[in-house]
This record gives C-alpha cells, sequence and structure tokens, in this order.
C-alpha cells in the first residue's frame, strides 16, 4: 500500500490497520446493508479508515459504541454528540478524538445488545477469514462481548478494506478464537463472504495471561462473573525466558521485570504456550533454544511444526527480535527428544539452529536473579 501510494494518513500504515485512499467511499457502501437497516445499536472500532462508517451511523441515528483503546478503561464508550449537532460537530465525533471527547463509558451491568460489529482488518479473504495487526484484541472484544451477551453467532460483522487487501489467506493460519466477517466493504465491491466458519463462543480462558488480567480490568471482572456461574476460567501461565547460551544478550525487560515477548490477546504473535494450559504449573526441567528463525517468522509456524514433530513443549517463549524462541520443557528426556526430532528443520529458505539453554535460574522481585 505504501509502494503503490495507496495508504493514506496516518502514515507509514505499518503496524496498524491501515488506512487507505478511498476509505470514505467504501464506508458509504454499509448503508445498502439491509443488516446495518435495521440494526439500532452499531459497535466500529476506533481505526483510522472506519471514522466514515462511525460518521454514518451518527448521521443516521443510530446507537454508536466504540471500544476503548486496548480496553484499559473498559470495554465500550457510547458516543453521545451534542444536542442539535451539526454535521461539522458529528465529523469531529466519529474522529479518534472525538470518540475521546463526545463519549460516555459503558459498564458490563448494561444490558447492551449489538445489532452489528465493523473491524477493521490487515487482510481479508473473500471467503470471510480475517487478519488484523496480531495483537488479537478485535477477536478479544467480540469473546467479552459473547460473554456479557451483548452478540451472538448471528450479529452481523463487517470489514472496511482497499480492495487490494483481499486476499487468500490460508485456513492453517486461523485459530478457534479468530474472528470471522460476514461482509467486506471496499471502494468498488460489496462482498458478502457466506462465511460458515463458526464465530468464538466466548473467550478463551487459557489462552488469556495474568498480564492481560493486569491490563485490562473488564477481563478481570468478566472472569469473575465467569466463576461464580460455575465455568472453567483457569488462564495460561506465564512463561519467563531463561538465560541461555544461544544468545549474549538477556531478553529485554519491562519495569515490571516481565518479558516485553509476554502473550498478548488474539493470536498470540508473541508468544503462546504450546502444552495444556494450567493456572499453575510446575517448573520446566530443560529448554531447548531454537535460533536462526528468520525475518517475519510467525510463532503460529513453529508452533505448527513442533506439533508435526511431536515435540510440543511445555511452553514456548518467542523472542522475535532475537531471532530466537525458547522451548520449555518438564522433562530432560522430553528436551533431548525435542532437540534430536528438531535438528535439519527450516522455517522459510534457512535452517535453524537447536542447541540447549542453560537450567532455569529462580529469580527474585523486579525478575533479578534470586537468592
Amino acid at each position: 500500500m505504501e509502494s503503490q501510494n495507496l495508504a493514506d494518513f496516518p502514515r507509514p500504515v505499518h503496524h496498524r490497520i491501515p488506512n487507505f485512499k478511498g476509505s470514505y467511499l467504501a464506508c458509504q457502501s454499509i448503508k445498502d446493508l439491509d443488516a446495518y437497516a435495521r440494526a439500532q445499536e452499531v459497535k466500529v472500532d476506533p481505526d483510522k479508515p472506519l471514522e466514515g462508517a462511525r460518521l454514518l451511523a451518527l448521521q443516521s441515528g443510530k446507537t454508536l459504541l466504540v471500544p476503548t483503546p486496548r480496553l484499559r478503561t473498559g470495554l465500550f464508550n457510547k458516543i453521545t454528540p451534542p444536542p442539535g449537532a451539526t454535521t461539522a460537530v458529528l465529523r469531529k465525533c466519529a474522529t479518534s478524538q472525538g470518540v475521546r471527547d463526545f463519549s460516555v463509558p459503558i459498564g458490563l451491568d448494561s444490558s447492551v445488545r449489538v445489532d452489528l460489529l465493523v473491524v477493521g482488518s490487515v487482510a481479508v479473504s473473500e471467503k470471510g477469514w480475517r487478519i488484523g495487526k496480531g495483537e488479537g484484541y478485535a477477536d478479544l472484544e467480540y469473546a467479552m462481548m459473547v460473554s456479557m451477551g451483548a452478540v451472538c453467532e448471528d450479529t452481523p460483522v463487517v470489514t472496511v478494506v482497499h480492495d487490494c487487501q483481499v486476499t487468500d489467506i490460508p485456513e492453517s493460519l486461523l485459530e478457534d478464537h479468530d474472528l470471522s466477517v460476514d461482509y467486506i466493504l471496499t471502494p468498488t465491491r460489496v462482498i458478502a463472504t457466506g462465511c460458515v466458519r463458526p464465530k468464538p463462543v466466548g473467550i478463551t480462558w487459557s489462552k488469556i495471561t495474568s498480564e492481560m488480567l493486569g491490563k485490562i480490568p473488564v477481563l478481570r471482572s468478566l472472569r469473575d462473573q465467569e466463576r461464580r456461574a460455575g465455568k472453567e476460567v483457569s488462564i495460561q501461565a506465564e512463561a519467563q525466558p531463561l538465560p541461555g547460551p544461544c544468545s549474549k544478550h538477556p531478553a529485554p525487560r519491562s519495569s515490571a521485570g516481565r518479558p516485553h515477548d509476554v502473550p498478548q490477546p488474539g493470536t498470540g504473535a508473541l508468544g503462546a504456550a504450546c502444552g495444556p494450559p494450567q493456572e499453575e504449573d510446575s517448573p520446566p526441567a530443560a529448554t531447548v533454544c531454537v535460533g536462526n528463525l528468520p525475518p517475519g517468522a510467525r510463532v503460529r509456524d513453529l508452533k505448527q511444526a513442533l506439533r508435526e514433530l511431536q515435540a510440543a513443549p511445555q511452553r514456548l517463549v518467542w523472542q522475535g527480535e532475537q531471532r530466537r524462541a525458547l522451548l520449555q520443557y518438564r522433562h530432560a528426556a522430553a528436551a533431548q527428544r525435542a532437540a534430536a526430532a528438531l535438528q535439519g528443520l527450516r522455517l522459510g529458505s534457512g535452517a535453524l539452529t537447536v542447541s540447549p539453554a542453560s537450567p532455569h535460574r529462580p529469580t527474585g522481585p523486579g525478575g533479578q536473579p534470586g537468592s
């Protein structure tokens, strides 16, 4: 999109839902959908290319809900234009600044029933399979809405993209928690995907980490509600990077002492557990370092290869900046078998390096070596 000058402000479009020339035109097509005509409450993501959809919802007198950025302060904000708002004011309400200035939070105790969802995408297939930025917030937002009863399987999902973003997506990239779309709007087409892939049926707690719970208060509230209802809400145990001879530099740490590559919501592009998820888990006995990962390698590609080789670890710590991953195993024998099975493994054009990492050293407060 950048090289063909299809991108629009803000630029560059890397690491975001890309805005594109013609996004307002593409958003206009939503008026032609019966699902939109019937909708009273519409949830539209805060991404720049969806600004036209937010404006249309306000002009049509629909209730407009926008997710809070990264879900830090809640799940929804309801956009409330001032009485007698002019078109110019409504345009401002539809911007990211307007979302901040003209909104009120919607709590979990509110009886919200969303009739239509509009989500941003990096890429989407005509089958309705969607790829976002890789952080997974759209997938998590949807799962949380299912858990609070705000949406159901029949709630239509729309995405707005440039024609060049409509592409083939291998089904192997999709996971159960990934959100599919029912309609794709581009500057030249309206595509009804007819997608039959089931949408997420709620929060997959085994993919949630304590890091995520700490950052998303509404997620903690939903977990408490589901626990009281007798549901299984065990979360994923956090993996800690282990120092080892496969790298000269330790993993970068946040101010809280945690590695920056802790698992994120959704696709788990930064790290994920491969083994059975447990809230409490025994420490790993041995670690295998997989190095020489090619630039652009994805954690799910490595996970798939590990499953095919029957070498799935107890935990996988993805350290993309160092082009390596640490595979933590419950038993030393399992680590030895995995190291042997991984010899000669290739991701892309290059062969991966496989070597044992040094034993785990207990850490004290702040992630420093314990005594």
